[in-house]
């Protein structure tokens, strides 16, 4: 985590003129990828810290470290009516990102040829920020991000994600092989330095253990150059634990919000019954914090590349109620909304189509990212969440709904009651809320 030379920038800069990153056709659209889309909805992490369903119409988000745009594309479609704006170090990739963006027709886009550093030079100030595959390049890890905190609104949110240590660490030692004998050096052409990571690769034995943990046979083909200079000969690449991740934040006046993917990150999905775990360990986790929680899973089982995270200023308004905690009262007032991915068109008519030939709707086919397993809805949970589709609706509203879709208690063939129904909803809806594919927030 020291900060690196002047020229180690030029060099950084230099890797991403000559092969600018992500390597993604121009043509090529995220408009089916609803898992994505749930990812770069500044939706999904503000639902999880306030407890609302914000409209995107409006708000300003940056992409810092945007490279050729395909991510200001994805927040773009993610966040309908928003200004997206994007910064990055390198010219050659800034300029991809804006014929991305004017190809695919995206209105009310900037790009930057900037440091994150330099970002209060902009004058703007930003609703979300999505620092993505980027923080554990930049020199000063800690500068960029209080760059980006003074930008930040105070209600905002940072998505931001670094290496693993634990996870990547072959690579870490590939990349000081091959650093020491002079591959990373910027007159090295990047095209001889890939071949010679190849041939050296090939011609290790195949018990040598940096081959058998850092390479793969299709590294060997032509189109995985970007593979190699992404991992062994990926300039100003660096490793951080959880604890350099709490400590980053600290430092830069952040607090912690949720991992990205926080369903991969539990730790009695470690062992064989997570309800019945060894002595000591059920106390342990009820005491720990989010820090140690996360340090053990990082320790038991480094499996995830990234520490993807959100999080907030440490002056940000509190937390909101999450709904487990409400009254009888607060869910009688309440107001449900889809998540805006859900709401897609060609997802409404598959909802529709399960509704009548009375099959399960899989939730999980759309999004999966906070699911270990398939969600599904009956087509009688289904078709009383269809006016979702049209927009928000009280929790009375699609009781109501049940009630006149199944009058009729299928166990005692006795009437549905008024209670009955509701509770069914609240259950279906308390259920949802968990992968956040519903965001019930108390009518203001």
């Amino acid at each position: 985590m020291t900060p690196m030379s002047s020229s180690t920038l030029d060099q950084l800069r230099a890797q991403f003129d000559n092969a600018p990153y992500p390597r993604i056709p121009l043509d090529q659209s995220p408009l089916a990828d609803y898992d994505m889309q749930f990812v770069h909805s500044m939706v999904t992490p503000y639902y999880l810290r306030y407890r609302r369903a914000v409209d995107t119409v409006g708000k300003v988000i940056l992409d810092a470290g945007c490279g050729t745009g395909y991510k200001a594309h994805l927040l773009a479609i993610a966040n309908p009516g928003a200004t997206i704006i994007g910064v990055d170090l390198s010219e050659a990739s800034v300029k991809l990102a804006r014929q991305r963006l004017d190809y695919h027709q995206i209105p009310n886009t900037e790009f930057y040829t900037l440091l994150i550093e330099d970002l209060p030079s902009l004058g703007m100030h930003f609703d979300y920020i999505n620092c993505d595959e980027t923080l554990y390049l930049v020199p000063d890890p800690l500068a960029a991000l209080q760059a980006m905190t003074s930008v930040l609104k105070p209600d905002g949110i940072l998505r931001v994600n670094l290496h693993s240590a634990l996870q990547r660490h072959a690579f870490y030692r590939a990349q000081e092989l091959f650093r020491a004998i002079g591959l990373m050096k910027p007159e090295t052409s990047q095209s001889e330095a890939v071949q010679v990571v190849i041939n050296t690769m090939k011609a290790l034995k195949p018990d040598v253990v940096l081959k058998q943990h850092a390479w793969k046979p299709e590294y060997e083909r032509p189109e995985s150059d970007g593979s190699i200079l992404a991992n062994h000969l990926l300039v100003g690449d660096k490793g951080f634990t959880i604890p350099d991740v709490f400590d980053l934040l600290g430092a830069a006046n952040l607090e912690f919000l949720s991992m990205v993917n926080w369903r991969h990150w539990q730790v009695p999905d470690l062992f064989k019954d997570g309800d019945d775990l060894p002595a000591l360990w059920g106390m342990s986790l009820m005491t720990a914090d989010p820090p140690a929680q996360l340090r053990m899973y990082e320790l038991l089982h480094p499996v995830n590349r990234l520490m993807d995270f959100w999080c907030v200023r440490a002056d940000a308004d509190p937390p909101g109620i999450p709904v487990d905690a409400w009254d009888d009262e607060a869910w009688q007032e309440a107001r449900v909304h889809l998540h805006p991915v859900l709401r897609a068109a060609p997802i409404r008519e598959a909802a529709i189509a399960q509704i009548e030939t009375s099959q399960p709707f899989e939730l999980t086919r759309y999004i999966d990212l906070p699911a270990m397993g398939p969600v599904l809805l009956t087509a009688l949970e289904t078709a009383c969440l269809l006016p979702l589709w049209e927009g928000a609706q009280t929790v009375a509203a699609l009781a109501q709904r049940w009630q006149q879709i199944q009058p009729t208690d299928w166990a005692t063939l006795e009437p549905l009651s008024e209670n009955t129904a509701f509770a069914r909803v609240q259950n279906l809806l308390n259920r949802l809320d968990a992968f956040l594919y519903v965001l019930t927030e108390l009518d203001s």
